[in-house]
């Protein structure tokens, strides 16, 4: 192993070790609720993760150093935390999302079968023959499909696989651009679950969505991250571990290293429907995407509207972990009549499908019950009561405090996985430093949103993440060491808007000012890249 492979991870294990000692001098082991130990795990997760490469091991060694620390190191009670508070919990309360993804699954592998995908590649290699093309496609497509993030990054992915692959674009960058286009158009758009989630967590007496609607133009790492894509796309150039997956995929070999979390190649039905393929249409693709959305889209309206509410109102009360499984049954019985009745498949190939889509969902199901497992780890460390007390002093920093607000929202989203958990823990903090309907509260509450979706863009335990890596069918250390130079860039960028913006007041000055600065660091990497192999 060459010394450019052994020092970053040497590095991450020297943090692990630091982190570890410094919790031992701010609080005692033996109790470490409400203290800054109760980031240990995850951090001791994450960084096992991209030292060993290997995410499953990772996260259970997370989760029991979890439920040693939560039940002060009693091996039955630890037990304990770890089977019911951790596993049990995690599932229960993500069924209906478990629920979603087998049917997107079934939903594929349906399309898959009776050719939709193979007619929509052959039309797009007609006309989408670049990877510049390509990747525009797919992020317009990720920007189109706003409703929520899980939907969005199954969705974007079924749909634009085969444009990528025959565009020689790697997974590795499809998975970036999934992800890159799910939780931040989610976090800018006021009718989303997201959007929804943002005004539960909003104390009673304010009014929620306007709260999210006036904070848009502020955030800064969604906004500027849809000008990095657009920027580096017509740039045409990588940097980072992406550069080498995109080398590889312009000879052939779209994975790079971690392979597919499904081979499509080894189809079982693909020999004997070859002349049943023949048949099918762009529209055999088009049209149960439609399906989907629609139904989705009128399911989360449905679970939402209870009581009379409007239709912005219904989105703001609804729960997408009933809504989307309620659409998406509809859909996949629709969609399965209609290939039935296409006899693009038969109903015996049709009912094989269910098993297929169930397979190739086991390695999301498997991470995101892990990822969620360790949440609930963190959840039971009282982290939220530790972020609370370290913020309980920072008023006289108040021009510099969105720049802190997105700061800390960043680590606690990437150490705990979670975008949702994370706001939910700062915006009421948020709202009672900062003065109500003030400027500088508008953009602190616009921080800590733009903050949880860029520590949740980055961490390899988010379920967004999880999700993009699933709709690639990509390996999932691959999608983790790929994308987080390019977030990382975004966000060192956003910082910096954030400081200026808490001087100057103004989004119509700040945004387009830091959009010509997310360019120009582009050209500098772009020309200091250049003549590196």
């Amino acid at each position: 192993m060459t010394a450019k492979k052994i020092i970053p991870k040497v590095l991450i294990f020297a943090f692990i070790v630091a982190f570890g000692v410094l919790c031992a001098f701010t609080g005692d082991i033996t109790s470490p609720v409400g203290t800054l130990w109760s980031l240990f795990p995850p951090v001791v997760a994450i960084g096992l993760a991209l030292i060993t490469k290997e995410v499953y091991s990772s996260l259970f060694v997370g989760i029991v150093a979890g439920g040693l620390l939560a039940s002060n190191f009693k091996p039955h009670d630890t037990v304990d935390k770890i089977i019911n508070d951790g596993f049990i919990s995690s599932v229960s309360g993500t069924a209906g999302i478990f629920i979603f993804l087998v049917i997107l699954g079934i939903i594929v592998a349906l399309l898959n079968n009776a050719g939709g995908s193979q007619a929509f590649g052959n039309w797009a290699a007609k006309h989408v023959k670049t990877k510049v093309g390509a990747s525009l496609a797919t992020f317009v497509f990720g920007v189109l499909i706003f409703i929520d993030d899980y939907f969005n990054c199954l969705t974007v992915g079924a749909v634009m696989r085969p444009v990528t692959d025959k565009t020689k674009i790697s997974r590795a960058k499809l998975s970036y651009l999934i992800d890159a286009t799910a939780a931040p158009i989610c976090m800018i758009a006021p009718i989303s679950s997201w959007a929804a989630a943002v005004s539960e967590y909003v104390p009673e007496g304010q009014d929620g969505l306007s709260l999210f609607i006036e904070s848009i133009p502020y955030n800064f790492y969604s906004l500027l991250t849809f000008v990095f894509i657009i920027a580096i796309t017509l740039m045409k150039f990588d940097y980072g571990p992406m550069r080498l997956h995109e080398k590889n995929a312009l000879n052939g070999d779209l994975f790079t290293s971690g392979g597919p979390v499904i081979d499509e190649d080894e189809d079982e039905y693909n020999e004997e429907e070859i002349g049943k393929k023949s048949k099918a249409r762009v529209i055999d693709l088009v049209l149960p995407i439609i399906i989907l959305i629609g139904v989705c889209v009128y399911a989360l309206y449905y679970i939402g509207q209870s009581g009379g509410l409007g239709f912005a109102e219904a989105f703001g009360n609804t729960d997408a972990t009933v809504a989307l499984p309620w659409g998406g049954l509809i859909a996949l019985i629709v969609v399965m009549i209609y290939f039935i009745a296409r006899r693009l498949v038969t109903f015996k190939q049709a009912m094989g499908c269910i098993p297929k889509g169930f397979i190739a969902m086991v390695p999301a199901i498997l991470i995101l019950t892990m990822a969620t497992s360790l949440k609930s780890m963190t959840g039971l460390l009282e982290s939220d009561a530790f972020v609370e007390t370290a913020l309980a002093n920072v008023g006289s920093l108040q021009n510099f405090l969105p720049a802190i607000i997105f700061i800390v929202a960043c680590g606690i989203s990437f150490a705990t996985g979670t975008s949702w958990g994370t706001f939910g823990i700062l915006i009421p903090i948020v709202l009672a430093i900062f003065p109500v309907g003030s400027a500088l509260g508008t953009i602190g509450m616009s921080a800590c949103l733009a903050g949880s979706v860029c520590g949740d863009h980055c961490s390899p335990i988010s379920d967004t993440t999880i999700m993009s890596s699933a709709g690639a069918q990509c390996n999932h250390i691959n999608h983790v060491s790929t994308q987080l130079p390019y977030s990382l860039t975004v966000a060192g960028i956003s910082f910096l808007a954030y400081i200026v913006a808490g001087f100057v007041n103004n989004w119509m000055i700040v945004l387009p000012l830091f959009a010509v600065v997310t360019v120009a660091v582009l050209f500098v990497i772009k020309m200091a890249t250049k003549n590196k192999a």
